[in-house]
């Protein structure tokens, strides 16, 4: 006997083009009807690419073909245009907000290797343990790490009945990130008009409700992704990570000047990596010393925070339980982040 629920299980086979994740679960499937033995199922995509609904067809009409008995099968798609973003001219009416999010903060480096994510990680968990409610998006499309970072690697996002992603809860912040989208070893594999598209959709279609921060973890660089997000929504500031050495820093001048040519405000630098302490108290500056400080003081921003690199740090990022979590007198890195979480709610106060 033919049944929704067995035409439902045979459509969860059908991936979503260049992802791991099925249509049903993507929440593009919006009704099935059993007649007999026919079968007419109504999707839903917004997409301006041809060959996403004719993929997805093809798929899903060998994946019912394969149902014993199944007679005559009708897909039909509801094609609608994705959401477009304004850009250009003054940010307060070039851009928007996004609904539910009072202040968006862009966590950026000019290069990579520098622990952005880190650092965007453990901001957003210390705001949520001040009490804020706080939301961290993944922007680095090409090498995702927040979902590793948090612990819900295996984590796979649903979708409402109006295409909005529902992000994934963790330590108290809601998530989003391509890692969430992605098996392990996936790469994305995306030219820039595409790989805007993806990030529009998961800053305007995701379920960002009630949150007093939202973090976007940018990709190292100055590159579409950042173009994008400066034209598409409204930032109340960007934090520059770098590492106290030149090489390091030259790149981070680059990335501020990016965001100033936007007209983002740079709330300030945060030194990675200062110092390393070993077991027995002695301090070595392996990348070098004062470079943040210095360059903080040439771009006129503040230092927000100097972060000490240990083997806790990076035993927790790869165990999904953030640093932060420990307490600040057990760690130097936790009391450091505990101390940038409340210089960044000082700089940019929620109501």
């Amino acid at each position: 006997m033919i049944t929704e629920e067995l035409v439902r299980e045979k459509l969860q086979t059908v991936n979503y083009p260049g992802f791991s994740r099925d249509i049903v679960s993507f929440g593009l499937v919006k009704s099935i009807e059993v007649k007999g033995n026919d079968v007419e199922v109504q999707l839903s995509i917004a997409t301006r690419e041809p060959k996403v609904p004719q993929e997805i067809h093809e798929n899903a009409q060998k994946a019912l073909g394969s149902i014993d008995g199944i007679g005559n099968v009708s897909l039909n798609f509801d094609i609608k245009e994705p959401a477009q973003p304004v850009v250009g001219g003054d940010p307060s009416v070039g851009q928007s907000s996004i609904p539910g999010v009072k202040k968006i903060i862009a966590v950026a480096s000019g290069k990579g290797g520098v622990g952005k994510s880190t650092v965007s990680v453990n901001l957003a968990v210390s705001l949520a343990q001040t009490g804020a409610k706080v939301g961290l998006c993944d922007c680095d499309l090409y090498g995702p790490s927040v979902a590793l970072m948090v612990g819900k690697e295996d984590a796979q996002p649903m979708a409402t009945e109006d295409n909005e992603i529902v992000p994934i809860e963790a330590h108290g912040i809601k998530t989003i990130s391509m890692g969430y989208l992605l098996q392990e070893d996936s790469a994305v594999i995306v030219r820039g008009p595409l790989a805007t598209r993806y990030i529009q959709q998961f800053l305007r279609q995701s379920l960002w409700e009630d949150l007093d921060y939202l973090i976007l973890d940018l990709p190292p660089g100055t590159g579409d992704i950042q173009l994008t997000i400066s034209q598409t929504v409204a930032v109340d500031g960007a934090i520059i990570v770098t590492t106290p050495q030149e090489v390091a820093l030259i790149d981070a001048r680059k990335a501020s000047a990016m965001f100033r040519k936007v007209n983002i405000p740079i709330l300030g630098l945060v030194e990675n990596m200062s110092w390393f302490e070993c077991a027995h108290g002695e301090r070595y500056d392996i990348f070098g010393h004062g470079g943040g400080t210095v360059e903080a003081n040439r771009l006129g921003v503040p230092l927000l925070g100097e972060i000490p690199l240990d083997v806790h740090t990076r035993e927790r990022a790869d165990s999904g339980v953030p640093v932060c979590l420990m307490p600040d007198e057990e760690s130097p890195v936790s009391a450091a982040f505990s101390k940038l979480a409340k210089a960044v709610r000082e700089k940019v106060p929620v109501s």
